[in-house]
């Protein structure tokens, strides 16, 4: 079964230009250098610094796979763009909200907090 689902995904990955594990690993890997990122952006707000470039690179992080999505595939469907949007939008909201609320509540940026 687990060489059969592994078959599938490899071949949506031929058919679209793109390969899964390599879209899995920027994915997962990515996760650690954008909480660094807010970490970054969180510290220099509370010290009234620019998060110009703390913002662009979280940002550029959050992203990340979708680039290679992006970048690298061809003749995506028009649905998983509108699902990849959403997916951001939805991403970019949260971490927006959770970043505004840990600078003003003076908590560690990397402190996790349970979602409401």
């Amino acid at each position: 079964m687990l060489e059969s689902l592994n078959v599938w995904v490899l071949g949506l990955g031929a058919e679209y230009g793109v390969n899964p594990y390599i879209f899995a690993v920027i994915y997962i890997g990515a996760i650690p250098f954008f909480l660094g990122s807010i970490g970054w952006l969180v510290r220099n707000a509370r010290a009234v610094r620019s998060t110009v470039l703390p913002a662009m690179s979280a940002g550029f992080f959050f992203i990340s796979a979708y680039l290679y999505l992006g970048i690298f595939g061809h003749d995506i469907p028009v649905w998983v763009w509108g699902f990849v949007g959403s997916l951001l939008g939805f991403g970019s909201a949260s971490a927006i909200r959770d970043t505004k609320r840990k600078i003003a509540s003076g908590r560690s940026p990397h402190s996790i907090s349970p979602s409401r």
